[in-house]
């Protein structure tokens, strides 16, 4: 298995927005519950920079798979060592180890970009992920229980963390 990472590029958008909307109805990865358009991620979009919070698409075999993203924490200069990691991969790539190469991925690049600290926002219900997150040594440092309505259903969230710099 061949897994690369290539720097999104606006043309990839609509795929990149398909790729999340196909999470929502499980109610697994996202507090949002209705899909979102390529216009209403263009300002997300635009805040990605290669220098500072890149925005990646993941290739398995040369086919697009999903993608990874780092994201400012909380927007206070402080905080500027510190990213929340995304990633959402293609239900047909999903369980097939990409999770894995891109935390590898994300923590290798991670101190080049002045990062020290990676914190993964996950449900408390998203077995998979926690799992693949704690394999790679992430803790857990919040419990907010019950602050997602899916719906009807309330969800904790839990924030994982790990230093890496």
């Amino acid at each position: 298995m061949r897994v690369t990472f290539t720097y999104a590029t606006l043309d990839m958008l609509p795929a990149i927005v398909e790729t999340y909307n196909a999470t929502i109805p499980s109610r697994l990865v996202t507090a949002d519950l209705e899909p979102v358009t390529a216009m209403d991620r263009l300002q997300w979009f635009n805040a990605h920079t290669k220098e500072k919070r890149p925005l990646w698409l993941v290739y398995k075999d040369g086919a697009y798979a999903g993608w990874m993203s780092f994201n400012s924490f909380y927007g206070r200069p402080a905080y500027n060592g510190t990213v929340e990691v995304s990633i959402y991969l293609e239900k047909t790539f999903q369980g097939q180890g990409l999770g894995k190469a891109c935390l590898q991925h994300a923590q290798e690049v991670a101190p080049s970009l002045h990062i020290s600290t990676i914190l993964g926002f996950i449900f408390g219900h998203n077995t998979p992920s926690l799992e693949l997150f704690y394999k790679f040594g992430y803790e857990k440092w919040a419990h907010l229980p019950r602050v997602a309505n899916l719906e009807g259903v309330e969800r904790d969230l839990l924030i994982l963390g790990k230093r890496v710099g």
